[in-house]
């Protein structure tokens, strides 16, 4: 979910109330791994909608534990960072998953775009913000979606000189 969100820009919706928590399947299947585990939701057709899109993502990076570190195995049980992208693209492993998603490149600058700019702007995009993230984006694409694009286009767009600030206080 975590890279749809904030590398991809394509949040799944959210789950709904009814639906267990991953420590129930870990309970009713003490000895499957947590992509078996995981899989288990792909069963139900509730749950199938949005994890089809989320899970192959996650499978692709299991390789790196919660805090960044390389590893080939999660507990007693081998990694398999093989998957499937719905929109096609197998994958056996993260550098494969990469090249995958460097093809959508303008995908991720557009999501990149929108995070710095709320940051930048220290509030939220509105509709009129759209313009602004269209040149920003256009610009990024010409120079080849380097940072430094981002960068100027955000600090020199109307939206953000002329940001109003809070003023000062007495």
């Amino acid at each position: 979910k975590w890279i749809m969100e904030n590398i991809l820009g394509t949040a799944p919706p959210d789950p709904p109330a009814d639906v267990p928590e991953i420590e129930a399947a870990k309970k009713s299947l003490p000895d499957a791994s947590f992509r078996e585990q995981l899989e288990l939701h792909r069963e139900s057709a509730v749950c199938a909608s949005c994890h089809r899109s989320m899970d192959p993502l996650g499978f692709g990076f299991e390789n790196f534990d919660a805090i960044g570190r390389w590893r080939t195995k999660d507990g007693e049980f081998e990694i398999d960072a093989s998957g499937k992208l719905p929109e096609g693209g197998d994958f056996s492993g993260p550098m494969e998953l990469i090249e995958i998603l460097e093809k959508q490149k303008a995908q991720f600058a557009d999501s990149l775009a929108r995070k710095m700019l709320v940051f930048a702007l220290g509030r939220g995009l509105e509709y009129y913000d759209e313009c602004v993230i269209k040149e920003i984006t256009a610009e990024m694409e010409k120079q080849e979606y380097r940072f430094s694009s981002l960068v100027l286009g955000i600090v020199t767009s109307d939206a953000f000189l002329q940001r109003r600030g809070e003023g000062k206080k007495k």
